[in-house]
């Protein structure tokens, strides 16, 4: 895509300056004045060199729309097999939830340096999504189940809004969470993210949980699935050379590195069956999740 984007632009900067120039031609032949041929060259070369520098503004602005045009909602997945989907989109974040589990199949949000200072507080008011279809889950569901309800898109991402808050503690936003992953693990990857996102004033988080059993433990009164696992994949995009992280968690106490849990990209797409960053062109996107790159300092 990149390339016929470039090719495209290369061939209008010729065929512009060639019709200037063919155009120039004929006048000089048909005004075969010495004195006014010099003058008219001189105001032809002036002519082409502005149409040079209106063309090469045109590509950069090309060059810069098709950038905007990537960055533009990146972090979202493409799934590659069937499965159950509500889609809502939130203040800071986009969810696909899944009504037969209970849970998303993934949440994605970009972070920017902005956004990880704020003095929204943070609210512990777990709430029914108001937006999904009747039952829904409640905060009582995991009441005494022995699990945390486990933010995807985590609250101390939302600080700069109130209504963002306020959506990250909707339970289409939850998972059933071991305690010491959901506070130990899992929230340090939390605190890395964000750490990155104000290093690099942005990055792309997708993350989820993982059923390997098709008949998973369920709690509460609604059934809520307890996932086997937790995939987070992370991009940064905005440096000289582009970095994608994968992760899997088991969901159950770890206190392990981070670099412990760190896989490619491809590897979460192999369990999950979602294609993520796919708006990256094709060759960068292939580079950067077949690898396992060192944990960014």
């Amino acid at each position: 895509m990149s390339k016929k984007k470039n090719n495209s632009a290369g061939s209008l900067k010729g065929f512009i300056l060639l019709v200037i120039i063919i155009a120039a031609a004929l006048y000089l032949y048909q005004n075969n004045d010495t004195a006014r041929s010099a003058s008219l060259k001189q105001q032809v070369e002036q002519t082409v060199d502005n149409a040079t520098q209106y063309v090469e503004k045109i590509s950069e602005d090309a060059k810069e729309n098709k950038q905007k045009d990537i960055a533009s909602k990146l972090e979202i997945p493409v799934s590659t097999q069937k499965r159950d989907e509500i889609r809502l989109t939130r203040t800071a974040f986009t969810i696909s939830y899944n009504n037969f589990y209970k849970t998303p199949n993934w949440v994605a949000w970009e972070l920017t340096r902005q956004e990880t200072s704020g003095n929204e507080e943070r609210k512990n008011k777990f709430l029914p999504d108001p937006d999904l279809p009747e039952p829904r889950v409640e905060h009582s569901d995991y009441t005494h189940s022995g699990y945390d309800r486990g933010h995807m898109a985590p609250a101390a991402d939302m600080k700069w809004s109130e209504k963002a808050m306020q959506e990250s503690f909707y339970m289409s936003n939850i998972c059933p969470q071991n305690q010491k992953l959901n506070r130990d693990d899992w929230g340090d990857l939390e605190e890395e993210c964000r750490r990155w996102a104000k290093k690099y004033g942005s990055i792309y988080i997708a993350c989820g949980p993982i059923y390997d059993s098709p008949t998973p433990k369920r709690i509460g009164q609604h059934k809520v699935a307890v996932p086997d696992r937790f995939f987070k994949v992370i991009l940064i995009y905005n440096r000289k050379n582009p970095v994608a992280m994968g992760f899997l968690f088991n969901n159950k106490a770890g206190h392990n590195k981070l670099e412990k849990y760190m896989v490619s990209v491809d590897s979460v797409e192999s369990v999950t069956g979602l294609d993520f960053f796919s708006r990256l062109p094709d060759k960068v996107e292939n580079q950067i999740e077949a690898i396992v790159p060192a944990l960014l300092p």
